[in-house]
């Protein structure tokens, strides 16, 4: 990508993970946090993916959910294929 290229929203997307994980060329991250001072989306994206990151490293343990819980969770995310019986 030339200097005279903006990125788009969906090219941050698309880094997300690698911008995160710290795995990006210094020019490419800064890029990214020049296009979130001007784009308030990706900047609540950016900070909310990576405080959710942080709590599930820092935080992290099985939580019981309550009988049907996990069930209507994926129905409502439309995961129903992906619900595996417990084990």
């Amino acid at each position: 990508m030339s200097k005279h290229d903006q990125l788009t929203c969906h090219d941050i997307l698309g880094s997300l993970g690698d911008y995160l994980d710290g795995n990006l060329r210094a020019d490419l991250c800064e890029e990214i946090e020049n296009h979130m001072r001007g784009c308030e989306n990706c900047r609540v994206v950016v900070d909310t993916t990576s405080k959710t990151i942080y709590l599930y490293h820092h935080t992290a343990r099985e939580v019981e959910l309550p009988n049907g819980a996990r069930e209507r969770l994926f129905s409502a995310l439309k995961l129903d294929d992906f619900i595996l019986p417990k084990r």
